[in-house]
């Protein structure tokens, strides 16, 4: 069978540095600058050891969101030690939760935040 390793997610946002700024600021990214071939600068960041690739897009040019629920990618998720500090901390900086910490089963909490472009990410506390 093909062995598959993560690659990355692309994300389009009408504005890259501020998008780059908001995860770094809340989630600690690191912000990748590169020159490309035809003189242009790209900017992605590196979450959590995951390559994440941003897109500038005009945001005239695109359709609208999904309502939910919808089929296709719905959110990522991220670890956390500590659900409880983290979104406590998150939410002092000002960062929109969709659902609070809930313990799904014993030794697991979630809670959901809203990122920029409406992305959905997912905290999630095991053990």
């Amino acid at each position: 069978m093909v062995k598959f390793t993560w690659e990355h997610i692309h994300l389009k946002t009408p504005d890259p540095e501020a998008t780059a700024a908001w995860y770094a600021d809340k989630l600690g990214a690191e912000i990748v600058r590169t020159k490309q071939a035809d003189g242009s600068n790209r900017i992605d960041l590196n979450l959590a050891g995951q390559k994440v690739f941003l897109a500038m897009v005009d945001p005239g040019k695109v359709g609208s969101a999904p309502t939910m629920p919808y089929l296709g990618m719905d959110h990522f998720g991220m670890t956390v030690e500590d659900i409880d500090a983290a979104v406590a901390e998150l939410k002092a900086k000002g960062v929109t939760f969709t659902m609070e910490p809930t313990q799904i089963r014993p030794g697991t909490k979630i809670a959901f935040l809203t990122a920029p472009q409406n992305v959905s990410i997912e905290l999630i506390q095991r053990g």
